[in-house]
């Protein structure tokens, strides 16, 4: 009449990489909510340490469109250090098309 035992285990369960995933978002937040000297440059170091591999272990274990998901999530919590790299690299690349002569 029900479901087999191991049914809703099966069907409800989410990976380990995403419940690391959740977890370093939920630590980002918290960490943001935290007064710092330095801006939050520090913890945002950190998170970054630690957030490119669990974007990788992700993507390896729920496929790309997931991991594209978890990417942008985490652009959006470190959108300044983002937007600086943009910024270095836009400021790098100008300066290497103006020294090539005509």
């Amino acid at each position: 009449m029900g479901l087999p035992a191991g049914a809703l285990r099966k069907t409800g369960s989410m990976s380990t990489s995403l419940i690391l995933a959740c977890v370093w978002a939920l630590v980002a937040n918290v960490l943001a909510m935290l007064p710092s000297k330095d801006n939050h440059w520090a913890r945002a170091y950190g998170l970054i340490a630690v957030g490119i591999p669990l974007v990788g272990f992700v993507t390896y274990e729920n496929g790309p469109w997931i991991g594209l998901v978890v990417l942008i999530a985490g652009m959006s919590v470190l959108r300044w250090p983002l937007r600086y790299l943009l910024r270095w690299a836009r400021r790098g690349f100008r300066r290497d098309r103006s020294g090539i002569p005509d």
